[in-house]
C-alpha cells in the first residue's frame, strides 16, 4: 500500500500543526522578530504593506511609544538609502505606509524592533522576500548603525523554538551568548552586524530570485497545453 497525503490525514487525523513561518514570510514585506517578555523570549511578525496616497504612516498592533520611535527612524532611514537599495527616491510622496503587528491585544514596546522593521519596508519596497527561517533583533540609529538589546538568551531560546534556523544580533551583543546553552548556539546559525546595510545584504534575496511556487508551474503547462 503506497502512503499519500490522504492516507496520512486518514491514519493520523487532521493536520494540528502548520509551519507559520513559511506560510507568513511567503510575501514581501513580512519579517520575523526576537521580542523578550516578562514570561521569557518570543518571535513575533511585522508586516508592511504600501498603498497609492501622500506621506502617510500607519502604525497598528498595540505598540507603545519607543516602538513606534523606531518605526519612524526606520521609514527614515530607507528613504535616505532608497536609490541605494533600487527604489525610486520619490516613493513615499505618492505612498501611504502601514506597518502592522499582529496579536493586536497584546502590548508591544521596547527598543529592539528597528532593524526587523527597516526590514519589512525594505523587503516590501524592493520586492524581495526575506529569506526564510530568518529572524533578529536590535535598534537602529537614523545613520544605519545597529545598537545592542536586551533580553538575547531569552530570544535566542525562542528562535529556537520556533524552527528558526538562523538568527541575526547586534555586534555588540556578542558577549551576551555566553548565557545561551551550547546545544542551542550549534543549532543555529548565529551572525552578527553593526549596520543595517550588512544585515540586508545577508537576508534579503536576489531580486532576480523567485521562490518555487507549484502552483504558478502546473499554470504554466496548463496554459502550454492549450495554446
Amino acid at each position: 500500500m503506497v502512503c499519500t497525503d490522504a492516507k496520512v490525514a486518514e491514519f493520523l487525523g487532521p493536520e494540528r500543526f502548520f509551519s507559520e513561518i513559511a506560510e507568513r514570510t511567503e510575501e514581501p514585506g513580512v519579517v520575523v522578530g526576537l521580542a523578550w517578555t516578562p514570561n521569557g523570549g518570543d518571535i513575533l511578525f511585522i508586516e508592511a504593506t504600501r498603498m497609492a496616497g501622500k506621506k502617510s504612516l500607519t502604525l497598528t498592533g498595540h505598540l507603545g511609544d519607543v516602538m513606534k520611535e523606531s518605526a519612524q527612524a526606520a521609514l527614515s532611514y530607507i528613504r535616505s538609502r532608497a536609490e541605494r537599495l533600487g527604489i525610486a527616491p520619490d516613493f513615499y510622496e505618492t505612498s501611504d505606509i502601514h506597518i502592522h503587528v499582529p496579536a493586536g491585544a497584546v502590548p508591544k514596546d521596547g527598543p529592539s524592533a528597528g532593524v526587523t522593521i527597516a526590514t519589512a519596508l525594505a523587503s516590501l519596497l524592493t520586492g524581495r522576500h526575506v529569506r526564510p527561517s530568518v529572524a533578529m533583533t536590535g535598534e537602529i540609529t537614523l545613520r544605519g548603525r545597529v545598537l545592542p538589546v536586551g533580553g538575547i538568551k531569552e530570544k535566542v531560546l525562542a528562535a529556537k523554538r520556533a524552527g528558526i534556523e538562523t538568527v541575526l544580533l547586534p555586534k555588540r551583543n556578542a558577549k551576551d551568548l555566553d548565557d545561551v546553552p551550547e546545544e542551542v548556539r550549534r543549532s543555529l546559525r548565529i551572525g552578527f552586524v553593526e549596520t543595517v546595510d550588512e544585515l540586508l545584504e545577508q537576508v534579503l534575496e536576489p531580486a532576480t530570485a523567485q521562490r518555487h511556487d507549484p502552483g504558478a508551474g502546473a499554470a504554466r503547462e496548463q496554459r502550454a497545453a492549450t495554446a
